[in-house]
């Protein structure tokens, strides 16, 4: 293979791991014309348009798709060979892709972009929305880096290490009426519940637990992020099952009433989990084991 169709390769590669000629300019540290003309060759080279803009978005070709099924692989191999060489996070220019929810944003992105600012001053951070339903096909295709959050299940494909458990707890307003006494079962089947839904389905935990034992609950509300459930639980007769977590640091804390479920709850274990072709690769390996040590950090804070 000529250097030149190598070169246009890891560009492709690039372009289809960010959907986008820009950040693969800012993955690659090339200009975003660069970026352009490269691509402007491949078409010729590889006589197909590959990539065709949709608003604001490029969407591959049926060939660039099939292309990066053969190459994608390989080219990641050869980069895990290359990356062997010495690595200091203060030269790095790369960019981590972290698929997150709001409540991992809310309690350690400001410690992580300040240990990245001291230790790694040229490398960006991405947050990108946590779906567990997404998190394996995202990591498959390199459009994200690592996924914090639930375990994701995919067989061997994956790799990943519990960042802590997430105990869970009830929580209501001072003023609901089952507030400041034990709650039945009974009475919390019967109640109204806010459930935080990453996905299109209104179910959680809670409701598999609940399921076992032949019951179920009404979920009355969902929302899509931890942080406006307190506002809402202080203005409503709603209940919400929470991670602890959740409500570290809140001013608003004070005013719920928090209990122990009356349905016996295992700890959830939320996961930092990446591809197994990141294994060796010493940024991505930096990476995690800071991004576990920040963690780990905020929580001892907290405790």
């Amino acid at each position: 293979m000529r250097n030149q169709d190598l070169s246009l390769l890891y560009i492709f590669d690039a372009i289809m791991m960010e959907s986008s000629i820009s950040r693969a300019a800012d993955r690659l540290n090339m200009t975003q014309p660069a970026v352009s003309n490269a691509v402007a060759r491949m078409r010729v080279l590889w006589s197909d348009p590959l990539f065709i803009k949709k608003g604001r978005q490029i969407e591959p070709t049926a060939f660039a798709h099939s292309l990066w099924q053969q190459v994608r692989e390989p080219i990641h191999t050869l980069r895990r060979a290359l990356d062997n060489q010495a690595f200091n996070p203060a030269d790095s220019q790369r960019q981590f892709r972290v698929a997150a929810t709001d409540l991992t944003v809310d309690l350690f992105w400001l410690p992580l972009t300040s240990a990245l600012a001291e230790q790694a001053p040229g490398i960006n951070l991405y947050a990108v929305p946590f779906s567990q339903r997404s998190a394996e096909q995202q990591l498959r295709d390199a459009s994200i880096d690592i996924a914090m959050g639930p375990e994701v299940e995919a067989g061997g494909s994956l790799r990943s290490l519990i960042a802590y458990n997430g105990r869970l707890c009830l929580a209501m307003s001072r003023q609901h009426p089952l507030a400041g006494r034990a709650i039945s079962l009974e009475d919390f089947i019967a109640a109204r519940h806010i459930l935080v839904s990453h996905s299109d389905e209104a179910l959680g935990h809670v409701d598999l637990a609940l399921q076992h034992l032949g019951l179920s609950r009404r979920i009355a509300v969902t929302v899509n992020h931890f942080s406006v459930v307190p506002k809402i639980l202080l203005n409503s007769d709603l209940l919400a099952v929470l991670p602890e977590r959740a409500l570290m640091g809140l001013e608003s804390v004070e005013q719920l009433w928090l209990a122990e479920p009356p349905v016996a709850l295992a700890p959830v274990p939320i996961m930092l989990t990446w591809h197994r072709r990141q294994d060796d690769n010493h940024e991505h390996r930096w990476f995690r084991q800071l991004m576990a040590e920040v963690i780990a950090r905020r929580l001892a804070r907290a405790d």
